[in-house]
């Protein structure tokens, strides 16, 4: 698919690339040591209006569409996974659902804040025992005058420990099933709410993901997103949204494996030449340039669907899936052309390595997106086979 981008677009995209290679990279060692974004780091973020890619312009966002946002997340894929993520849990589904389905009210109230980067975004859904299983939260929510209150309890929480604002899906009506599911906008500090420690992961190191708990958590009905019964609805809607997001973020990253692996491939010198001469290392450059341009060709067509209004939930499973399964693979075919380097922490590409695997679980496993696409495929043929029918 070609894109056309106008300058002003190209002009940031470059300032993005400026910005990953000068001041995020060269301080990627030390988000591995000390598992934090460096607060100069943030600050320049907040400055540059990275945590505004979502947001309309009235409410002091970019105003860009996501074919546009794709484009500076696919930049920022190219640095620290750990960094990057912060930045796309809340330009993706910690502020999607406020801007989608928020009211006029709640947009006013909480978009200029989390455009700024003065209040961060986090998405609330998964629970101990509902993991791909969403519909099976157990947290629940019971209207109480103008108050509900909200019990139980999330885990696997990006940006908790940072996070001004969440969106949270309970239960308003256990025996309702998917149907009795409510989202509401939980603010930090809530009497009730408390966040857990962050989790220690394999990889992405600096963004915290925590278990949050809900002790009689008072919230407003003013905070209910959308309509009551309609959470999970909205939840498969933000997810969706996310996922072309989500895979520009993959793309950037394997575009980064694949330079990186060219270079190493050319000055690593083995049997009195280097390893580029060798057919197989071509084939592997080969194999990641070709699965990097089928990704990048699908996520921009999903993110121009998006931009258009198109129904996307079968094309949205298929780039989240080609994405987290492209950046595996090019990883992995990474960490075999530079051989034991590449198995060493001292070098980036055992960082992307390991950065890489939680793509295929997070925001949807991989085994969930092929039961959206093939649920899609067969709701199609039953309505070619019932129109035929007739």
């Amino acid at each position: 698919m070609n894109v056309d981008f106008s300058p002003e677009l190209e002009a940031m995209r470059k300032s993005v690339r400026d910005f990953v290679d000068h001041e995020v990279d060269p301080v990627a060692d030390q988000i591995e040591r000390e598992d934090n974004i460096p607060d100069q780091i943030m600050k320049m973020s907040k400055e540059m209006g990275l945590f505004g890619l979502s947001i309309p312009a009235e409410y002091g966002g970019l105003g860009i569409g996501m074919v546009d946002k794709c484009v500076i997340l696919e930049e920022l894929g190219r640095t620290h996974n750990g960094f990057t993520t912060v930045i796309g849990g809340h330009t993706g589904i910690g502020s999607v659902g406020i801007v989608e389905m928020g009211t006029v009210e709640q947009k006013k109230k909480y978009l200029p804040k989390m455009a700024t980067g003065e209040c961060i975004g986090a998405f609330a859904l998964t629970e101990p025992c509902a993991g791909s299983n969403a519909a099976a939260l157990k947290t629940t929510a019971v209207r109480k005058g103008d108050k509900y209150i909200l019990n139980g309890s999330k885990h696997y929480i990006t940006n908790a420990t940072i996070a001004g604002v969440f969106t949270v899906m309970a239960a308003t009506d256990l025996s309702q099933g998917p149907k009795g599911i409510t989202s509401f906008i939980v603010e930090k500090g809530t009497k009730g709410l408390m966040i857990g420690k962050p989790e220690e992961k394999m990889g992405l190191r600096g963004a915290h993901t925590c278990e949050i708990f809900f002790e009689d958590c008072e919230i407003p009905v003013e905070n209910v997103l959308g309509v009551e019964g309609e959470g999970y609805i909205n939840a498969l809607k933000i997810l969706a949204n996310g996922r072309a997001g989500l895979a520009a973020r993959n793309l950037g990253s394997s575009e980064k494996l694949l330079e990186l692996s060219l270079k190493f491939a050319h000055e690593r010198v083995q049997f009195d030449k280097p390893i580029i001469k060798q057919q197989i290392i071509q084939h592997y450059l080969a194999e990641m340039a070709l699965d990097i341009e089928t990704l990048r060709s699908l996520t921009y067509r999903v993110a121009g669907m998006i931009d258009r209004g198109t129904n996307i939930l079968k094309e949205a499973a298929m780039v989240k899936l080609l994405g987290s399964e492209v950046y595996n693979r090019v990883a992995d075919k990474a960490v075999q052309i530079h051989g034991g380097i590449g198995y060493i922490k001292e070098y980036p590409i055992e960082r992307y390595y390991r950065d890489a695997r939680i793509t295929k679980i997070y925001e949807g496993t991989s085994e969930i997106q092929k039961n959206i696409i093939a649920g899609q495929l067969m709701k199609k043929y039953a309505k070619t086979a019932a129109s035929a029918g007739k």
